[in-house]
């Protein structure tokens, strides 16, 4: 008889995975919270917890189910910390002669299994997880033979093959990208509406944790965690943004104000990363509800989430495994810097970054133009080194994983890729900040002072980034414009901008 072993990652929880669709008892699966997990990174605290909690109520609802399951809790006796000794062990224990993965999306993790594979002596199999909309290699094939891995070429043949928000061969409203109409500011009076959050209890998991030596970055109230920890919480996180927030959703999905951390955005990458939902769902109900309620819902706000999920999602994805494992030691511009300390604290003078920090800390959770043009401009244009950028920002959200997270930080944010994802890099001085939020008013830093004690960082850093990688920046299209305003300063006027910037990188730990 033949007995299976299966095993679930922690971010696989897809119930909907045609492996559930009938029981067998001579099928067991497997899901562990090991240390190897825990420690690859120094993650946030409601990061840790968070996948915990979900593995916990995903192991319940399979054995619910009639599903045979075997869970290995931090804390077990037995557990040996990494996947391939925990293996190793209940395949010797229970006389397994068949084993079964799927396919793991960080690349760290799909060579451990293929290595692991290579030892064993009974037959193994991997399948898909079932989830995105492409295939691992779809975007591969897709650009194959091209230099450039345009989003947008991408996007819109997604859009096609899937018959989203088409007519036949063309897109809805005759327009592929509304992306114009998706910049707008917060007015100033405006409250945005209460996020929904949850109140799970996970105070025995996060004692647990506690109880070892893992290193953590960030707060929680384990009595009353907010993220959703099941696939009933997830679709609730996915209708409350549907019903409230999607009609205002793309107007500001890049405006930012003080002590808001959620606006209209639908914060469930968390849920869909770990597959709880899947973009599929995602996308369908989106567009439901856009046809229920046309007059409420304006086209624009709806095709700049699908972009964010069937563009943005699927093409970092793609990217990522067109690319690694060279991705991740890229580093155009040669930055060698460290963070400021004040990254893992949010203490600094500037506005901008303490919000944006200080909510990253507080609910490991930070949206995409916090994550671009708060924290991400500033590390670019200090120069840090994209290793301590890419290991900031995998450990302190809920929702990164490398194949997402390092795609976005050392490809779109850093520009560290050359150009791979982005045509140029994505900086700003206190200009954009000023247009897209409400922090530069009552900052410490003046927003239209470059040089001087109380001068915005954000302007001289600007102009001496650009100075300082001319040669390699200079004959892109995109930031022409720029060199012509920096070769029209005055010499003078150059010099105490660069001198400034040099000032404020010497004592950046003081800003």
């Amino acid at each position: 008889m033949q007995h299976t072993l299966r095993l679930i990652l922690g971010d696989q929880l897809n119930s909907h995975h045609s492996w559930f669709k009938t029981t067998d008892d001579n099928v067991s699966y497997v899901l562990m919270e090991i240390r190897s997990e825990t420690d690859y990174a120094t993650h946030h605290i409601q990061k840790i917890v968070g996948f915990f909690a979900a593995m916990r109520n995903f192991a319940t609802e399979l054995k619910a189910a009639g599903h045979q399951v075997l869970y290995l809790s931090l804390s077990d006796a037995g557990n040996l910390q990494t996947f391939d000794k925990n293996l190793e062990a209940i395949i010797k224990l229970y006389k397994i002669n068949h084993f079964e993965y799927q396919f793991p999306d960080e690349y760290r993790l799909d060579q451990l299994l293929k290595q692991f594979c290579n030892t064993l002596s009974i037959s193994h199999k991997a399948v898909d997880s079932e989830h995105f909309y492409t295939t691992r290699n779809e975007m591969a094939d897709f650009f194959k033979g091209k230099k450039m891995f345009l989003m947008e070429s991408f996007y819109r043949a997604m859009r096609k093959k899937h018959q989203v928000l088409m007519n036949a061969d063309q897109p809805l409203h005759g327009q592929w990208n509304f992306d114009h109409d998706n910049r707008k500011k917060l007015p100033k009076n405006h409250k945005p509406i209460a996020p929904l959050v949850f109140d799970n209890d996970v105070v025995a998991i996060h004692d647990e944790i506690s109880k070892t030596n893992i290193k953590s970055i960030g707060n929680i109230d384990a009595q009353h965690f907010v993220w959703p920890i099941n696939r009933t919480q997830s679709l609730a996180l996915l209708d409350f943004f549907l019903a409230e927030c999607l009609p205002l959703f793309g107007s500001y999905q890049d405006a930012m104000t003080p002590n808001e951390w959620s606006l209209y955005h639908s914060r469930i990458s968390f849920a869909m990363n770990v597959k709880m939902i899947s973009p599929q769902e995602v996308i369908d109900k989106a567009v439901q509800e856009w046809e229920k309620r046309p007059n409420e819902i304006e086209y624009h706000q709806l095709e700049g989430f699908v972009r964010q999920i069937i563009g943005w999602r699927e093409y970092m994805r793609g990217i990522y495994w067109i690319k690694m494992p060279e991705y991740e030691n890229l580093n155009f511009f040669n930055h060698q810097e460290k963070l400021p300390d004040w990254f893992w604290t949010g203490k600094t003078k500037m506005n901008c970054l303490k919000d944006a920090i200080q909510q990253s800390l507080e609910y490991a959770y930070a949206h995409h133009i916090q994550r671009l043009m708060v924290t991400g401009n500033f590390a670019l244009l200090a120069g840090i080194h994209p290793d301590e950028v890419d290991a900031w920002y995998l450990g302190i959200y809920i929702d990164a994983i490398q194949w997402v997270e390092i795609t976005n930080t050392r490809g779109m944010s850093q520009f560290a890729d050359g150009g791979i994802v982005g045509t140029k890099p994505y900086v700003s001085s206190a200009a954009y900040i000023d247009k897209m939020s409400h922090y530069c008013g009552s900052c410490f830093y003046k927003k239209a002072q470059k040089t001087g004690a109380n001068a915005c960082p954000f302007n001289s850093l600007y102009w001496n980034f650009y100075d300082k990688h001319e040669d390699q920046l200079a004959k892109n299209p995109r930031i022409g414009m720029m060199y012509n305003v920096w070769k029209r300063m005055k010499p003078e006027d150059k010099a105490a901008l660069l001198q400034q910037a040099d000032f404020y990188l010497k004592n950046i730990n003081a800003l």
